[in-house]
Formats: C-alpha cells, structure tokens, sequence
C-alpha cells in the first residue's frame, strides 16, 4: 500500500491542524493529546484526506471512535441517527463508515449501489448482537399482531423483521404513534424500560414487550456513580443515555440520545458536567467546549475503538475482503422498509 510522500512543512501544518482540534482532548484519564501525538497522526490523515477526494469517498465517524477520526478524517460525525440521514444524502460512490458492522450494514441498505467499508471489519456490538431474525421471528410469534420496533442498534436480520426502526431521540415519538396499546422493542432490555416510564409520564401508556440484551458501556452505571459525582463536584450536571438502567436515568439532570446530549452540553449555563456514556462522546464535547469541565466516570467500547487511522486508510487504499460491506438482498429489502418508516415517522 504505497503512499504519498508528504513534505516535513505539509506534516507540521496538518500537525498543528490536529492539535487545535485535539489539544484539549484526552487521550487517557490521565493525558491529553500532545503535539507529538500529532505529529504521528498527521502523515495518516493527509493520506486519507487525499484519497477521499481521489476516490468520491466520504466518511463517516459516530462520536464513540477515536478523536483523531472525528477531527481529523471525519466529513460527518454523530450518533447512529445523524449519520444514516448522512448516509442516505451522500453523493459519494465510497462510503467508509468508522463505526460498528450494524450501522455500516444500515449505510448499505440504504444505499445498495454504493461501495461500503468498516475499517474495523466485522465489529460487533453488545447490543445488536444480543437478538437474531431468529429470535424476533419467535417473539412476534408469540405476540401475533403486535407492532415491532426495533432500536437501530440492531442487525439487518432484526431489522427486516420489525415495523420500523428507531434511535435514542426519536424511540418515544414513534412509540406513540404506533397502533394499539402493546408494543414489541427490541433488542435493548433497558431502554425498553425507559420507554415504558416515558410514555406514562407522557399520558399514553403501552405495554411494553421486550427481549435482547443491553449496551456493554451503559449498563455499568449505577447509583452510587452519581452519588459520588454529586458528592466530589458540588453543582455539577449530569448527563446520560437511555441505554442505562432506568434507576439511573431518574438521577440524572439530562437523559437522551448522543445529539440530545451534545445539544444540551451546548446550552447548559453549567461549567461541570457528569458524563455517563462512552469516552469518546467525552472527547467531543472536550474538543467542542473547552471552557467546561467534562468528569468521566469510566466506560470505553472496544468495538468502537477497532477503528484506526491506519485501518481506515487501508480501507481507502487497498481494502481487505472482511471490510467491505454486503447485505443479503432480501434482507436488505425488508430493513429498508423499516429504516424509511423510521424516516417517515420522524418528519
């Protein structure tokens, strides 16, 4: 895989780019992203940023991957909503989509003429590969009639077999606007929880049907987490995703989707913020709102960090045969259905 070669001046100036990006950014819990780092990084995202443009690619990075992705090759970066609208309005013939395999399995789907790539190959998720087609097929089995939602955290498998898809932000609009008063979510075992609770306080309760697994990062918080926040940042604020466990989220100051958090970071007037979610979400609102103070109790997904400027240039380059995407087309065909509902129910 031969690259460019890159003058000593063009990887200083790409170098001092990244660290006015990274500079406030922390690599580990004890260090932040130096000039050296930078340096290192810089040859990798020239070269990446070069081929892009050679091969009408673009490139997609959710906000769990690595801060030198999101900054420094990144064209979008976001949660598993924004990027599949990003996904679905791209011109470019090449996707590469630093994420996990089920939301570059849905960047496929949506877009069946498109060349797709994971740089990290076939990277699971605790979540989505807690229920196969299989399993829901049963469930519905059980419940004839029922409507299906699954979470977008799912497999092409699950997806083709539910009503329609959702994410984080949009799971109780489009809750409520199913028919009935039972409702299938799957495979999320606590936001399914979560829904529950919501649609109660918003006067329109269903019974919630649920089976699957749970998140690896977010299922780890408890309680006495937030205590000892509260306890050691007096006046802090804390934020959390809806894949918690519902006795979390009651503790919270805010409980939403990756964009929802972001959104609120933004405009809270609070200079200490709790963050119970994934460390490079933590990473983004560092490199976004350097004036506030981001305290990280712990939680990293190693399926998300499977994606390296190295691997992504491979991808680009020369991609190995387990980084291209493909969907059965009539698997494909099925969870389209369910993506566009989504799409649908969300205007």
């Amino acid at each position: 895989m031969a690259a460019v070669a890159f003058t000593q001046e063009q990887i200083s100036q790409e170098a001092h780019r990244l660290y006015g990006l990274l500079g406030c950014v922390s690599k580990s819990k004890s260090a932040k992203w130096s000039l050296q780092d930078c340096l290192a990084a810089a040859p990798l995202t020239l070269e990446i940023n070069r081929l892009k443009k050679e091969k009408n690619a673009v490139v997609l990075a959710h906000s769990y991957t690595s801060p030198e992705l999101v900054y420094g090759v990144a064209d979008f970066r976001g949660d598993s909503y924004e990027l599949s609208l990003k996904a679905k309005q791209t011109q470019a013939d090449v996707i590469i989509f630093a994420g996990v395999w089920f939301m570059a399995e849905t960047a496929k789907i949506i877009n069946p003429g498109k060349q797709v790539f994971i740089p990290a190959g076939h990277a699971g998720c605790s979540l989505a590969d807690s229920m196969t087609g299989e399993d829901l097929a049963r469930l519905k089995a059980k419940h004839p009639g029922v409507p299906v939602l699954c979470y977008i955290n799912s497999t092409a498998d699950v997806k083709a077999q539910s009503d329609s898809c959702v994410t984080s932000g949009n799971v109780y609009d489009i809750a409520q606007k199913m028919p009935g008063d039972e409702l299938i979510f799957v495979p999320d075992m606590l936001m399914a929880q979560n829904l529950s609770a919501e649609l109660v306080r918003r006067g329109t309760p269903k019974k919630i049907i649920s089976s699957g697994g749970s998140c690896c990062v977010h299922d780890k918080y408890r309680p006495e987490h937030i205590e000892a926040l509260r306890a050691q940042h007096p006046g802090i604020q804390i934020v959390a995703h809806p894949e918690c466990p519902i006795e979390i989220c009651r503790l919270c100051d805010y409980v939403g989707s990756t964009k929802g958090m972001a959104d609120f970071v933004a405009k809270t007037s609070a200079r200490v913020i709790g963050m119970l979610t994934e460390f490079g979400m933590v990473n983004r609102m560092e490199a976004e709102h350097p004036d506030k103070t981001f305290i990280w109790p712990f939680g990293v997904c190693s399926y998300m960090k499977r994606n390296t400027l190295a691997n992504t240039l491979q991808a680009l380059a020369e991609p190995l045969p387990g980084q291209e995407v493909q969907v059965d087309p009539a698997t494909a065909k099925a969870a389209y259905k369910a993506i566009e509902k989504m799409f649908e129910l969300t205007k």
